[in-house]
């Protein structure tokens, strides 16, 4: 960054940049003006070097001296990146009152920073702001407890873009966690959500939940207690999941109709599904596709169904490791599955779930899924719910991975392709004809398809890495 000195004849002693008289609150100035990075720098280039006194007139006029340095690129984006840093909101009986004014008073670049300890909540705290950050002093130092919640269901909403939230726990809330609702931007960094009662159909539905939201990063979190999905992501587009732990959830990680999204070394563990990938009907968005599901450990998800019935996750049988439903396009790979005792891989039509189907739009079927090079061991001794039935077509135990067979009408491939998984077996249950003609042959479905691309986040917000 450019020297700067304060020149007491120059501009009432405020600091400018050596051998110039522009000053620095300038190029703020200038930036909050809406010049924009790119041409606060060409206008500040220019300004240095014309004979002119006056910069243009769409910038605030100054007078200019010869200047022998130039201010380099890097300079600039050092002086744009700085926030609007708060101090940490003091302890106290109104911390909550405080916060959600704070909350409310924010300014885009703002950081909002809480302090170490656990804090009862007993209302709903909602964000509009843009470009905010929301920063407490690490996962298991900042608690906000909304045990005794009284307004208000969810426990954080925000619906800014360029949202940054980190470092802090929310817990036992009446509804969701944490809801992000049609931002762009949005970052999720060591956040822990859980409910501390342990698995109850009364906890709320989800923890972490970005929904029809673009450009979403989650990573190194922490989901433990959702009675529907400790993180989700639904109706969403650019997403990645990454180095998180879901436990004690009904599903652990659910992507739901949404496109493009990496789900990349998380760890799933005692839930009732692990990991799920859907495409359901009756949404605004649809034609959930292009999902790579890699380098994750998702074993002995184990624990009864706790979601309220009516939900389309009550349905998913406990003892279910990854399920793909009506969707394409999909990736699993490099994975270790384990242990988990329904199946470990389950590829299913909307149509196996006996649901009604109205939604004439909507494609319940799967196609072009492609699952190679994982690890697969164990599982499969106990199928829960519907599958119970599996044991007297397919034997004990059920196959490493499953596939109901039903395809769409004359379609005669539904590139289902399956390789390089050492040991792992194959059923095609066929669900269509009531399991009259299952088939275990692996083989033909030696085909191989095209990698899926990685994932490239346009934006993150502020501090994301």
């Amino acid at each position: 960054m450019p020297a700067l000195e304060s020149v007491p004849e120059r501009r009432s002693g405020e600091r400018v940049f050596r051998d110039t008289r522009i000053r620095i609150a300038t190029v703020f100035e200038n930036l909050q003006a809406g010049v924009g990075t790119q041409g606060a720098r060409h206008r500040f280039l220019l300004a240095r070097t014309r004979n002119t006194p006056r910069l243009p007139r769409s910038l605030i006029e100054y007078r200019i001296m010869p200047r022998k340095a130039t201010l380099p690129l890097f300079g600039l984006l050092i002086l744009t990146s700085c926030n609007k840093i708060q101090d940490p909101l003091a302890p106290g009986p109104d911390f909550g009152k405080r916060l959600q004014e704070a909350l409310i008073k924010a300014e885009p670049g703002a950081v909002i920073q809480l302090p170490e300890g656990k804090f009862d909540l007993d209302r709903e705290l909602s964000l509009t702001v843009a470009s905010v950050t929301f920063r407490g002093k690490g996962i298991d130092k900042t608690i906000l407890s909304f045990k005794n919640q009284k307004s208000g269901s969810a426990g954080l909403l925000a619906t800014g873009n360029g949202f940054l939230i980190e470092d802090m726990t929310i817990e036992d809330t009446k509804g969701d966690a944490l809801k992000i609702n049609g931002a762009t931007g949005v970052t999720i960094r060591r956040i822990k959500t859980q409910w501390t009662g342990g698995p109850k159909e009364t906890n709320g539905s989800y923890g972490i939940y970005p929904v029809q939201c673009k450009n979403v990063l989650i990573e190194d979190s922490v989901a433990i207690g959702a009675s529907d999905a400790g993180i989700y992501v639904g109706q969403s587009k650019q997403i990645i999941v990454r180095r998180n732990r879901a436990e004690f959830n009904v599903a652990g990680i659910e992507i739901e109709n949404s496109t493009n999204a990496d789900v990349e070394a998380n760890v799933a563990t005692n839930n009732t599904g692990g990991l799920l990938i859907f495409n359901l009907p009756d949404l605004p968005v649809q034609g959930g596709s292009f999902t790579r599901v890699f380098n994750n450990r998702v074993y002995g998800n184990n624990t009864p169904n706790f979601a309220p019935k009516g939900n389309i996750v009550a349905k998913v049988p406990a003892g279910t490791g990854v399920m793909v439903m009506s969707t394409h396009d999909i990736e699993i790979f490099r994975n270790t599955l384990k242990d988990n005792e329904t199946s470990n891989i389950s590829l299913i039509s909307y149509l196996t779930t006996g649901n009604p189907l109205k939604d004439a739009k909507y494609d319940p079927f799967v196609e072009s899924i492609s699952i190679h090079d994982n690890d697969i061991t164990g599982g499969g001794h106990k199928p829960a719910g519907r599958y119970a039935e599996l044991t007297t077509v397919l034997g004990s135990p059920v196959p490493s991975i499953i596939y109901d067979g039903v395809t769409k009408p004359k379609l005669t491939d539904s590139k289902i392709c399956i390789h390089n998984n050492g040991d792992a077996t194959f059923a095609d249950y066929d669900a269509a004809h009531q399991f009259k003609h299952p088939k275990r042959d692996i083989a033909a479905h030696g085909c191989t398809l095209p990698a899926l691309e990685a994932v490239h986040l346009e934006t993150l917000s502020s501090g994301s890495k």
